[in-house]
């Protein structure tokens, strides 16, 4: 089967949709991926051999140069995106939301071949659900979602967010020793998402750092490219024990090591803590609250994490947040255990047996 897989230029639309086009092509089925052409390979490594690119546009309901610019780009990329439909031939178009993936998908929609999106948050993104009245199927990663979209429940299937296929669990030893790190200490992991976050990574760093006189306590902290200079010089200042990384792949090693993690709560990170079972302080991104805030709030709910919102996120607060952890490992393992409460499935799987379902 020929599938077509487009995506936006976000970590979270580009992560689930890679891990869906490795199963497929290794199960010798012919893929290829279309991402909008930006920056985007300086900031993820994008290691997909058929990956194919079209102009990214970005648009606001503004009259401005910009959104002028972001008209022109649009069009272009659809032109782009017709020629690839007409060049590839896919009997199944996959979108994963964003604006880039709206012209594939209708293009596909025109010439009648078979869709299906897949939303990664709890609430559905503008070109998802514009996209939703047009395609086969709807795939989501939360049951939530469901009431947030405005179509036949018949046209909605419940698959959770794909993720890469190395993302297994690593015994503890073997983890410890890839961070030369030692047994017996709380471990934190701190990230901010695939394109990093500097209120995160600064308020993360000084309060950790008043604990550096702690001896039972070793920091991971993935900063991002923006910041990972000044936070080198920063860190090496201290007597902390940690690892400091711009972009870091290899996250099963963290996630299995990892007590607490401190980070947003993009759809691709919440699935990701299911999976590993991770205590959590979610700070969602302000410019995503809804899109976050919706999503923390599975892992709050049922006491597998907790909400920090950025406008709290203090020195003070996470500092005294921090503080209880510390003081009370119990909660920790209370945390770990209330996972047991949610479902998760192989998602990237349940996504490609749909995928090839559709066109049966």
């Amino acid at each position: 089967m020929r599938v077509l897989i487009v995506s936006g230029s976000s970590g979270g639309h580009i992560f689930p949709a890679l891990a869906l086009a490795d199963l497929l092509n290794n199960s010798g089925h012919q893929v290829q991926m279309v991402l909008p052409q930006d920056d985007l390979k300086r900031r993820i490594p994008i290691d997909f051999a058929q990956t194919v690119y079209i102009q990214g546009a970005r648009l606001n309901f503004s009259l401005s140069k910009e959104n002028i610019i972001g008209v022109y780009s649009f069009f272009r990329g659809a032109w782009e995106a017709l020629r690839i439909i007409i060049k590839f031939k896919p009997l199944v178009v996959v979108g994963f939301g964003s604006l880039n993936s709206i012209s594939l998908i209708f293009w596909a929609w025109l010439f009648r071949i078979k869709t299906i999106i897949h939303e990664q948050n709890v609430i559905p993104g503008k070109a998802n659900r514009l996209l939703s009245k047009l395609v086969d199927k709807v795939a989501v990663s939360f049951i939530q979602t469901n009431k947030y979209l405005d179509i036949s429940s018949d046209k909605i299937v419940l698959t959770g967010n794909p993720l890469r296929r190395d993302l297994v669990s690593i015994e503890r030893k073997e983890a410890l020793d890839f961070f030369k790190f030692k047994e017996g200490k709380f471990t934190i992991l701190i990230t901010g998402g695939s394109q990093g976050s500097h209120r995160l990574n600064a308020t993360c760093f000084e309060v950790l750092s008043s604990y550096q006189h702690k001896p039972d306590l070793q920091v991971i902290h993935i900063s991002g490219l923006q910041d990972i200079a000044w936070l080198t010089e920063e860190y090496a200042g201290t007597t902390l024990a940690y690892k400091l990384f711009d972009f870091f792949k290899s996250m099963q090693y963290a996630y299995s090591l990892a007590d607490l993690i401190i980070c947003r709560a993009g759809a691709t990170t919440i699935a990701e803590l299911q999976k590993f079972k991770i205590p959590a302080i979610l700070v969602p991104y302000p410019y995503a609250y809804a899109h976050q805030s919706a999503n923390a709030a599975v892992l709050e709910e049922i006491g597998a994490a907790e909400m920090l919102l950025d406008t709290d996120l203090t020195v003070d607060k996470l500092r005294n947040r921090l503080q209880e952890y510390f003081c009370n490992h119990d909660k920790i393992t209370t945390m770990r255990n209330a996972y047991q409460k949610i479902l998760v499935s192989d998602a990237t799987t349940m996504l490609s047996n749909e995928v090839l379902r559709i066109n049966a």
